[in-house]
C-alpha cells in the first residue's frame, strides 16, 4: 500500500523555487537542508500531519555528483514548477519490484538525523514521462512531516496528467481521494486549502 508523502516543486535556483511556492501559497516556507548524495539542497512546507511540500532546486555550492540527480535536475530549464511527487511505503523492495520498469534502485540516503531509502533511477527520469512517484521508505520512525510548522495549508487535490492516464493509474497501488489522474500532456497542478482561501500551484 501506498500514501502520499510530498511534492516537489522544482526550480533553476532554490530561491526561485521558494518564491514560486510563497507568491502562490501566500505562507513563507521553512528551512531545509542539503542533500549531499545528489548534490541539491531544499527548503521544506508542512501540509498538516501526513504531507509536506518541498522546493528543490540543485546545489551550487556542492560538487556535481557522478550519477543523474533525481527529478532531471541536471535538464531543470524555465520557470519553477511542480514537477514531482512522492509515495511512501513500507517496503520499499516489495514496491520497486512491482513498480514499472524504470522506477529505481533502491538507495539509502540520510540528511541530519533523517535517514530513508528511496528508488532512485538510473537516469534520473521516473516511468511515464516523470508522471509516475518516486518511491520512499522512512527509517528509524522519523520524517520530516513530525517537524514541520502547522501553518494551516492543506492539499485538497493532486491532478496528474498524462496521456495514458488508466495504465499509470493502474501502476498504482494508491488510494488517496487527494491524488486524481487524468488524461493529458503530462503536467501537475495541486489545490490548497489555506488561511487565504483556496490556491493552485503549477
Amino acid at each position: 500500500m501506498l500514501e502520499l508523502d510530498h511534492i516537489a516543486v522544482a526550480g533553476a535556483t532554490l530561491e526561485e523555487a521558494a518564491r514560486h511556492v510563497e507568491s502562490a501559497l501566500g505562507c513563507a516556507l521553512g528551512p531545509g537542508g542539503r542533500h549531499d548524495h545528489m548534490g541539491t539542497h531544499n527548503r521544506l512546507l508542512g501540509l498538516g500531519p501526513d504531507i509536506y511540500l518541498e522546493a528543490i532546486a540543485v546545489d551550487p555550492s556542492a560538487p556535481r555528483p557522478a550519477w543523474p540527480r533525481w527529478f532531471r535536475l541536471d535538464e531543470f530549464e524555465g520557470r519553477p514548477r511542480l514537477t514531482n511527487w512522492i509515495v511512501r511505503t513500507g517496503d520499499l523492495d516489495a514496491a520497486l519490484a512491482a513498480a514499472p520498469e524504470g522506477a529505481g534502485v533502491a538507495t539509502a540516503l540520510a540528511r541530519g538525523d533523517f535517514r530513508w531509502r528511496m528508488g532512485i533511477p538510473a537516469d534520473g527520469r521516473l516511468p511515464f514521462d516523470d508522471a509516475h512517484p518516486a518511491l520512499i521508505e522512512w527509517q528509524g520512525g522519523l520524517k520530516p512531516q513530525d517537524r514541520l510548522a502547522d501553518v494551516g495549508i492543506r492539499l485538497e487535490r493532486l491532478e496528474v496528467a498524462h496521456p495514458n492516464a488508466d495504465a499509470l493509474r493502474d501502476a498504482l497501488p494508491l488510494y488517496d481521494p487527494r491524488v486524481v489522474i487524468v488524461a493529458g500532456s503530462p503536467a501537475m497542478r495541486a489545490t490548497f486549502a489555506t488561511p487565504h482561501g483556496k490556491r493552485c500551484l503549477e
